[in-house]
């Protein structure tokens, strides 16, 4: 009997699953399919923390569902269903529709060109509330409430008709498999786990602590990597603060947890409907705005990337994040402004490190977003953050600093955000030496931010910049509307 194949993508689960859920009910063999691609592995926006973190998703998605029919392969994804066409035939082939790169989008044009030779269906389901090809935001807040509201869709996995003679699984790199503690652990079990516990008290108090690096690490949802490959839906999450609104003391959490929410897909939509924002400005006009390049800008990237910028906010925001995969929403904003305005390096530059770091890497958010803290949309509002006092508000006693730079954790704390500052007999005092034990700041951040200050405000006002600033906001932004839950 033919079969109906699941392509999983960014869509680990079983729960709130259209696509398996009408692969159910077509009543053939199904099979769930994930395939690592020699693209997706080579892909230079991802690393070793995001083949872990599928990795788990998909054992949890065994263990859930002992019977389930689940073949993970490590090969070209046409590779994969021309084998499956060719010993079972095919049917039919569901899926999320991906927004995703440049390589997965031809791949997908080449997946659809070949189901269409074989008379094959393939059926690709909506990801959250993003339309596929919009070009306005007219109504989009209406359907985005519209689909978080619905009915989420559970299969009925029990009761599927699984394919019994499943083909043998591709073995996976060792250290895929190695758990890391240093880490989230993915799959739908933890994304739920994760988020009952964000409810159970440590996240009452969301709104006024999520802009800390010290608070929100617990403070925050942190749904983020669970929502980015799928473990659980967007959906299901907001129908978590709908049950919980009128929850005694959780108000403003639950208003500025629901707003982010919108974010996640208002962001994506805008990747979705101009996705050459992966390679090019959304907005050309700031094609030739002047930037550092040569040797010098090679080795501002190269303290950046590696945390050793002397600005000691950058840097442990840098370090947390090479060992966590994570930091809070501000710290990310700000390690964007500081490469972009205060090292005034071009954002592609640094834009597949920061996404080999983030465990929650996803496209759509992720260029977004790097775009508009790099100022380069004509459209949004110029963020320049000063690292100095976003250390010094967020940190005032320095345990961040201390804890991912620990070679300054012996200093006084009206030291520790600017240790140039130690004169030559304070640093002797202290058993410190600027230069060795930690370098010497890059630039001078006073200098950098007026410099950078003056030319994105000159720039906003150049009629290149101007001339796109319609249709900008013709594509990407919605009308203005009252919040509601």
């Amino acid at each position: 009997m033919p079969l109906s194949i699941v392509w999983l993508k960014r869509d680990l689960r079983l729960h709130d699953h259209e696509p398996l859920q009408r692969a159910i009910a077509a009543g053939q063999p199904v099979l769930l399919v994930y395939v690592f691609e020699p693209d997706m592995v080579n892909d230079p926006h991802l690393s070793e923390r995001h083949f872990r973190f599928i990795t788990q998703s998909l054992d949890d998605l065994r263990r859930q569902c002992p019977d389930i029919a689940l073949w993970v392969k490590r090969a070209p994804v046409l590779e994969v269903l021309k084998a499956l066409h060719q010993e079972f035939g095919i049917s039919a082939l569901f899926s999320h529709q991906e927004v995703g790169l440049d390589y997965t989008f031809k791949r997908d044009l080449a997946v659809a060109e070949w189901c269409k030779n074989r008379g094959i269906d393939w059926s690709e389901s909506p990801t959250g509330a993003v339309v596929r090809g919009l070009t306005h935001r007219r109504n989009w807040d209406k359907h985005w409430h519209q689909v978080m509201r619905a009915k989420a869709q559970h299969p009925d996995v029990n009761n599927a008709q699984w394919l019994i003679d499943v083909p043998t699984s591709d073995t996976l790199p060792t250290e895929w498999q190695q758990p890391d503690e240093n880490f989230q652990t993915g799959g739908e079990t933890s994304a739920w786990a994760t988020l009952n516990d964000f409810y159970a008290g440590r996240g009452q108090h969301y709104f006024r602590q999520l802009s800390s690096p010290l608070t929100a690490e617990t403070a925050c949802s942190r749904l983020s990597p669970y929502l980015a490959w799928g473990n659980i839906s967007l959906r299901q999450v907001y129908h978590t603060v709908l049950k919980s609104w009128k929850r005694p003391g959780w108000r403003r959490t639950l208003m500025a947890f629901s707003s982010r929410l919108h974010w996640h897909c208002h962001f994506i939509q805008k990747f979705e409907s101009e996705s050459e924002m992966e390679f090019r400005h959304l907005n050309p006009g700031y094609n030739d705005m002047p930037l550092t390049t040569g040797d010098q800008a090679q080795q501002h990237l190269k303290a950046w990337q590696q945390g050793q910028t002397g600005i000691p906010m950058v840097d442990a925001c840098m370090r947390c994040l090479q060992t966590t995969g994570y930091i809070n929403f501000r710290m990310r904003a700000m390690l964007v402004s500081f490469l972009t305005h205060h090292l005034a390096l071009d954002w592609r530059l640094g834009v597949t490190h920061l996404a080999r770091l983030f465990l929650d890497f996803e496209p759509g958010i992720h260029y977004a977003q790097f775009q508009m803290q790099a100022g380069v949309t004509g459209i949004n509002t110029i963020r320049l953050y000063n690292p100095i006092k976003q250390g010094q508000e967020k940190d005032p006693e320095g345990q961040f600093i201390s804890r991912w730079c620990p070679e300054l954790a012996e200093l006084p704390v009206n030291f520790i955000h600017q240790p140039w500052e130690l004169t030559a007999m304070e640093q002797q005092l202290y058993d410190f030496s600027l230069g060795k034990d930690y370098p010497a700041p890059i630039i001078d951040v006073d200098a950098a931010a007026k410099t950078a200050r003056d030319r994105l405000w000159s720039w906003r006002k150049k009629p290149q910049v101007l001339a796109h600033k319609k249709r900008i906001l013709n594509r990407h932004a919605a009308p203005k509307t009252k919040f509601t839950q």
